[in-house]
């Protein structure tokens, strides 16, 4: 358990409290950790203030859109979690836990919309299934949410973080390659013009859009959308040719691999979770069920 000193944890601190302030650590919002714990936003606001004035120390920025935990919060929230482990421990050691050993909480993963949408989402919402106790939410946000201000839990990412304190682990490449319909692709093959769908503007600095743009300078763009999954919809329609990641082309109906030139890269894809997080059972169980399942599919993104 980190000690006592560096945390700022001193005598007379209030367990209520110290369940709100994890509750608020975890869900990330006032709202969310009010549903979470059945109580009103006033209750999650008076025992945040009762836990500060305890400890001496602010812990959470009150911001126009939502609070965001101090250098204070973020140390305080891993000893809490500590010693939430230690309780939960000592109650299974004793008994009192009824033989119950399930996983329990809220898991937050932020991962690219398309990646999310096209693959994530049918291999985690089983978790919810496997273990009740278990809840994720899944965020599909195109920019990247931070870890470092607890918006997420795990990063599924599309490149590895050169700072910071995290955890990363490989998940395998990502292979990319040119989907149209059959009669896109065989015209295209004798020669026609390519024709594209792509990023919209408000993306165009994407790095798949950055590609796209360096390769292909004069081909027209026919479509824009801002996932790949959007992009591969509007393809199977006969719209154009879409550069897309292998493991949404096999799997959208109507679409086929094209046979042209030069393809883009493959990317290197990465798990993230925060070091302080190494010992937490829901985050870790969930990380854990991602390495697997990536492992397991490894040939659908693969060329």
């Amino acid at each position: 358990m980190a000690d006592q000193k560096r945390t700022g944890f001193r005598g007379g601190v209030d367990w209520e409290d110290l369940r709100v302030f994890l509750a608020l650590g975890r869900h990330g919002s006032l709202s969310a950790a009010a549903r979470a714990l059945t109580v009103n936003h006033a209750t999650i606001s008076r025992r945040i203030q009762a836990l500060e004035d305890s400890l001496g120390e602010k812990l959470v920025d009150r911001r126009p859109d939502g609070y965001a935990l101090t250098a204070a919060g973020r140390r305080a929230l891993v000893a809490a979690r500590e010693m939430e482990s230690a309780a939960q421990s000592l109650a299974r050691d004793s008994g009192d836990g009824g033989g119950d050993d399930a996983v329990r909480g809220l898991v937050r993963v932020n991962a690219p919309p398309a990646l999310s949408q096209g693959f994530l989402i049918d291999r985690l919402a089983p978790l919810a299934v496997l273990d009740p106790g278990l809840d994720v939410d899944l965020a599909t946000d195109l920019r990247a949410v931070s870890l470092d201000r607890h918006k997420a839990d795990i990063a599924v990412r599309l490149t590895r973080p050169r700072d910071g304190d995290f955890i990363a682990k490989p998940l395998g490449t990502m292979g990319f390659g040119f989907y149209g319909t059959a009669a896109i692709c065989e015209a295209v093959e004798r020669g026609a013009a390519p024709v594209f769908v792509g990023f919209d503007e408000e993306n165009a600095d994407m790095p798949d859009a950055s590609w796209l743009a360096q390769h292909f300078p004069r081909a027209r763009v026919a479509f824009r959308a801002n996932n790949h999954m959007s992009q591969a919809i509007a393809a199977r329609t006969g719209a154009g040719l879409a550069v897309l990641p292998h493991y949404i082309g096999r799997q959208v109906p109507g679409l086929r691999a094209c046979a042209l030139a030069p393809v883009r890269d493959p990317r290197e894809m990465w798990l993230l979770i925060r070091g302080q997080d190494r010992k937490d059972r829901a985050i870790r169980a969930v990380a854990d069920h991602l390495q697997r399942v990536f492992e397991e599919e490894r040939a659908l993104f693969v060329p």
